[in-house]
């Protein structure tokens, strides 16, 4: 037993063996556990002070008095003796060698226990200072592994800041081309409007001048070279809208996992400095058997290591987009401006044709009114002998009725009768002769306002068709986009 108002006595404390089930994940537990002392009862050396039990087990016993006889156990009392002032007078209890040898023994024995105290006191003084140098080098190697930890950290942190920074700025230039390529895209849809119109107009000429003309071919090659390029554009658009969802989903990865790293690392450069001596620190319950982790350091590094790859293998292939895409913008360009020229000197070429045929048009028509006027005078002017020789021919006439009225035999068949009868046929002739010159001159002149309204009509269709070549078509072509404006900068 102990004695009231002493220390207690020491015990030495036993780690416990580590449960063999698994306790639930912490989102599992309850913070119950946190501010509270362990499950298992702190050992009295850690929080009384401490003193050795060896010497309180010897003396676990009560000590107790001994009679003063021998003699004296289990007499009744009417044995014993009567007074214990008279004991001494009758016999001794010990000699004196039983007095000396048990100072001897009790000397020996306080020897024994102060040597056994002392080699104790050294081996806890050993095993306190081997303990406490055990525990600081633990601590200082899981603070060594946490600042290595934290470097590690730091290092993936710079390195998904620095592919963050690259796929950002990969992705505003991505962004910049598309905008470009829809620009150039919609720069496309007025040459195609004018190539169309320009077909439109031109379907508006008339009679021979429809014709399948080089222009009507540049132009239906100009609208098919538009349309291909706006194919392309439109595939290539839809590819950068893709892989920017792509670009955005790789930068949304490495945005979560470098705010995940941001988070351990203020965690773990927390737990890195924290000390004995630092506040907030306390005892968390069962907080040594709960294994919340979900990766190893493989795993874990891999997992950023992925999301980088990722992120540049996406860059790579947003950067050969862009590369496409501006190759693609300066080929449509160039493809659109050549067949523009092309269809311009198509143009030109039939404009100069078609004025060279009103031109001459215009000379053959000034030569048939000129022919036409000789002809309407010369209608007249065989109209005016017709008529110059009616005179002529009535005094014959009047000539030959006379002589008719000469009686008898004067009515002779002399040579001035023969001359009239050949004078009037011969005026008959002429009359005829110059009818039929006026029958021919008249069809020829129908046959020149034939040709003067063919020649006017022709000359009405080309001056329509140089009309609509060189005042519509051409004038609309004059607005055509420039290259800048075709390779999206405008």
């Amino acid at each position: 037993m102990e004695l009231v108002g002493s220390t207690l006595a020491s015990t030495c404390a036993h780690p416990r063996s580590a449960s063999a089930t698994l306790l639930p994940a912490i989102s599992a537990m309850t913070s119950s556990y946190k501010n509270r002392f362990p499950h298992y009862a702190l050992p009295p050396c850690l929080g009384l002070p401490w003193r050795p039990d060896a010497y309180y087990k010897t003396a676990s016993v009560t000590p107790t008095l001994a009679p003063y006889s021998r003699s004296s156990q289990g007499l009744t009392p009417s044995k014993m003796l009567p007074f214990v002032s008279n004991r001494t007078a009758l016999f001794t209890r010990y000699t004196p060698d039983d007095w000396y040898r048990s100072s001897l023994a009790n000397c020996k024995e306080s020897e024994t226990s102060r040597h056994s105290a002392e080699r104790l006191r050294a081996d806890t003084s050993w095993m306190i200072h081997d303990k406490d140098q055990q525990t600081k080098k633990t601590q200082a190697e899981s603070t060594k592994n946490l600042g290595e930890r934290v470097n590690d950290i730091e290092f993936w942190k710079s390195e998904i800041r620095h592919e963050l920074d690259e796929m950002i700025g990969e992705t505003n230039a991505l962004t910049d081309m598309k905008k470009r390529l829809e620009r150039a895209l919609t720069e496309t849809e007025g040459p195609l409007q004018v190539a169309q119109e320009c077909l439109l107009h031109r379907e508006k000429r008339m009679g021979i001048d429809l014709v399948h003309d080089d222009v009507e071919k540049e132009l239906l090659m100009e609208v098919d070279v538009i349309r291909s390029c706006q194919e392309r554009m439109q595939r290539h658009l839809d590819k950068s809208i893709a892989q920017l969802a792509s670009n955005r989903a790789a930068q949304h990865e490495l945005e979560k996992d470098l705010a995940d790293k941001q988070t351990a690392h203020r965690i773990d450069d927390k737990c890195h400095h924290l000390r004995n001596t630092s506040d907030g620190i306390s005892y968390y319950r069962g907080v040594e058997r709960v294994d919340a982790t979900i990766s190893v350091p493989d795993s874990w590094a891999k997992f950023t290591d992925d999301n980088i790859l990722r992120s540049q293998s996406e860059r790579a292939a947003s950067a050969k987009l862009r590369g496409d895409i501006e190759n693609l913008l300066v080929v449509t360009a160039n493809e659109m401006w050549n067949q523009f020229n092309r269809v311009n000197v198509a143009f030109t070429n039939r404009i100069a044709e078609t004025a060279d045929a009103k031109n001459k048009i215009q000379t053959h028509l000034a030569k048939t009114l000129q022919e036409i006027f000789q002809t309407e005078m010369s209608i007249e002017t065989i109209r005016k002998a017709i008529r110059d020789k009616g005179p002529p021919l009535k005094v014959a006439h009047t000539r030959l009725d006379e002589r008719t009225r000469r009686p008898n035999v004067e009515l002779c068949r002399d040579s001035a009768q023969i001359r009239l009868v050949h004078e009037v046929h011969e005026i008959d002739d002429t009359i005829q002769s110059l009818q039929q010159r006026l029958r021919d001159a008249e069809d020829t002149l129908q046959m020149l306002v034939h040709a003067k309204s063919t020649l006017e009509h022709d000359l009405a269709v080309k001056a329509n068709s140089l009309f609509i070549d060189q005042e519509k078509c051409m004038g609309m072509r004059k607005t055509f986009p420039n290259a800048l404006r075709l390779v999206g900068y405008v």
